[in-house]
């Protein structure tokens, strides 16, 4: 793939993202560093990235494809369905039972995504 200097904005951003932005927080943020940079450019990027491994999308229900780099390290996301906001965790117990799962099915478990989906408990209290 060639790295035009757009896609290496892009990259950057999406590198340097703490949350799981989408495509048109992606652009906003690849505009504020290069304001050449336009919508579908940020899309055609976007799909190369995935298609070549470099990124991950998801689908937290919310109507919005988003997206994270790639990682050696695995984890899952807890997604508050009040504010968005996507939370990564890592538990060894879930990953035990997951795999006990599937040999228990006659599978050996070669991937997985965990997706939960919560409201915060101080909600209960209303």
């Amino acid at each position: 793939m060639r790295m035009t200097d757009q896609r290496r904005v892009i990259a950057r951003v999406i590198e340097q993202a703490v949350d799981h932005p989408d495509v048109e927080e992606l652009h906003r943020r690849a505009a504020a560093i290069d304001r050449r940079i336009s919508i579908s450019t940020v899309y055609r990027t976007v799909k190369l990235f995935e298609d070549s491994g470099i990124i991950e999308r998801h689908d937290f229900r919310d109507g919005r494809s988003r997206y994270e780099t790639v990682s050696e390290d695995h984890h899952d996301h807890l997604i508050d369905l009040r504010s968005g906001r996507v939370i990564e965790f890592r538990s060894t117990d879930i990953e035990k039972l997951q795999e006990f799962v599937a040999r228990e099915l006659g599978y050996r478990l070669v991937d997985h995504r965990l997706e939960l989906y919560g409201v915060p408990l101080d909600d209960e209290k209303s």
